[in-house]
């Protein structure tokens, strides 16, 4: 049978349910749909909040020969198979790709000339921020779609879609756990739905036990992981850091992201003691980015050998933040006159840059902070 989600997925934007910024009227995406307006585009927000719908509903309007690939098992030759396919309808050819985080910079390379070509029109679909993960060519050429967490209103009229009858308490309970996803919730009505014969408190809660759970970038198995792999780089035990890594690797997470806390952490916990983590963890970074899953495990299993043996030393990261805490107590405090910037004679006039020396033991905080030290000696 087809699942409930896709059995009650709106056909219309009537139909649907939240975004009234992108689908209200005269909103970007209900005049697309009306004007029914060609071009590219990525949505970026939180799992289950319409991505998909919206992507479905514009395609249908525009009568296009509508495709749906997965950046997480998707490759090259199956963007190319779409490419060249003849197509069963006149409308133009529309690539929903899920996930476009999950398409490593080679990947994104070769789908670039198809969207510049107009050979393909592309919706990308992301929770993570398109700045950091889709390549600036190809992001120059997509307008960017942010969609929000849906409310409690607007779930509450999505879960009525569902036509299954719950009191206020499991109601309540039920929008507390899917947190903004719609997806989730109306899974778990489901599951729920053909355990027990009530969808109650404890039914929902048992249900929700037995059914596996994905690895959710929101859920608590995301943070506790996640921390559990850094604790155990700054214990230097690698050993547990390789478990934790491959871990999140086997759960679906993005390489990505794991990338990004080790580059944090070559700065905040090994600093000044071996200056070269933050190079090998860049490095660590860019390999991810450029090869992708699942060879740039090895290179992710390499750098988190690497951080946890090294010398750890958090005296710079202590100091920037005694330093933000004085800037956040105390504001614009005055600049010393000799360190001010003087591009103009006017400025040279009233004193800027005048005996400023370039290798001064002057204190060259404001008076204010004068003799403040934020860095320890080693």
């Amino acid at each position: 049978m087809e699942p409930l989600a896709s059995r009650i997925r709106p056909k219309n934007l009537k139909e649907f349910i939240g975004q009234e910024h992108l689908t209200g009227k005269g909103k970007p995406i209900a005049v697309a749909v009306s004007k029914k307006h060609l071009f590219s585009f990525v949505f970026w927000g939180p799992p289950g909040v319409g991505k998909t719908t919206l992507a479905k509903i514009y395609a249908k309007a525009l009568n296009a020969d509508y495709h749906e690939l997965s950046a997480v098992s998707a490759g090259k030759e199956d963007i190319r198979e779409i490419v060249e396919s003849e197509g069963t309808l006149l409308g133009p050819k529309i690539l929903f790709l899920d996930e476009i985080h999950r398409f490593n910079k080679a990947q994104q390379d070769f789908l670039l000339p198809y969207v510049e070509s107009g050979r393909l029109t592309l919706i990308g679909a992301t929770t993570e921020n398109p700045s950091f993960e889709i390549i600036p060519a190809l992001l120059s050429r997509l307008r960017v779609f942010v969609l929000n967490e849906l409310s409690e209103e607007e779930m509450k009229k999505i879960i009525g879609r569902t036509g299954y009858k719950m009191k206020k308490d499991a109601l309540d309970w039920l929008i507390r756990m899917a947190n903004g996803d719609a997806r989730q919730a109306i899974a778990l009505i489901e599951s729920t739905a053909s355990l027990y014969k009530d969808i109650t408190v404890p039914n929902l809660k048992n249900a929700l036990q037995s059914t596996f759970l994905r690895y959710d970038k929101k859920s608590d198995e995301h943070y506790n992981t996640i921390s559990a792999f850094i604790k155990s780089m700054r214990a230097s035990q690698p050993d547990a850091a390789l478990y934790y890594l491959g871990r999140m690797l086997q759960a679906g997470e993005d390489p990505k992201f794991i990338a990004r806390r080790m580059v944090v952490f070559a700065s905040e916990d090994i600093g000044l003691a071996q200056p070269t983590a933050l190079v090998v963890a860049n490095a660590v970074f860019q390999a991810v980015d450029t090869i992708g899953m699942p060879e740039c495990g090895e290179n992710l299993a390499h750098g988190t050998i690497y951080l946890a043996q090294a010398k750890k030393d958090r005296s710079a990261y202590d100091a920037y933040l005694l330093a933000m805490e004085d800037a956040k107590q105390y504001g614009n405090l005055p600049i010393p006159m000799s360190i001010r910037n003087a591009p103009t004679k006017l400025m040279k006039d009233l004193g800027y840059g005048e005996n400023y020396e370039k290798y001064t033991i002057k204190d060259l905080m404001p008076e204010k902070l004068r003799n403040k030290k934020y860095l320890k000696k080693r």
